[in-house]
């Protein structure tokens, strides 16, 4: 993706436009580089048929916070890149859990449970992971697409499964939802005797 392009795509009418709610969570190897990261980031979004004006942020584990091609790849498409410790992605439900993931980076799953506990509450997954494919050497990217509860995710409502490359056929093996937390029961106002919703911060 071209330096400002999140910002060219949001510069224009916001007729028909989506909010930016979709989080990419992000795994990756020790010095990704940079145009790695886009270009998956990019196929991802465009298989699952959703703008990069639809990206909100990046999201990985905390380990790969200060990794180069991660931060660059968050400052060229205009969005932040959370970080979250091993741990509280571990306790993130996926479809395929992977024991290999586990070893190298405390979780099972970075870019799928990334990418959930980013989005909130209730997210669910868009686009399954999916790796990375240059040519000539193996991938050292992995992304997957989560949106917020009730969000609006611009059209398409097929979820991709995890495949390398940019292709892949849909799978409801990747229809993941993450559980709302339970909440006390709403309070009545003293003076408008209404119910009043109280929501947690992200």
């Amino acid at each position: 993706m071209p330096d400002g392009g999140r910002r060219a795509a949001d510069s224009g009418s916001g007729a028909g436009r989506p909010a930016p709610v979709l989080i990419a969570g992000v795994g990756a190897r020790r010095g990704v580089p940079e145009a790695e990261v886009l270009e998956l980031i990019g196929a991802v979004l465009a298989a699952a048929g959703r703008p990069p004006a639809a990206l909100a942020a990046l999201a990985t584990v905390a380990a790969k916070a200060a990794e180069p091609g991660l931060l660059g790849a968050a400052r060229r498409l205009g969005v932040p890149l959370r970080s979250y410790p091993a741990a509280a992605l571990a306790a993130v439900p996926v479809p395929a859990p992977s024991a290999t993931v586990r070893a190298a980076a405390g979780t099972p799953s970075v870019a799928e449970a990334a990418a959930l506990l980013a989005a909130g509450p209730g997210a669910r997954l868009v686009a399954g992971k999916r790796a990375s494919a240059p040519d000539g050497r193996p991938p050292m990217a992995t992304c997957a697409l989560a949106a917020p509860t009730g969000a609006d995710t611009w059209g398409s409502s097929a979820i991709t499964s995890g495949t390398q490359g940019a292709t892949g056929a849909p799978s409801a093996t990747a229809d993941i939802v993450l559980p709302l937390p339970r909440s006390a029961p709403p309070r009545r106002g003293p003076a408008d005797g209404g119910c009043r919703r109280q929501y947690a911060r992200r």
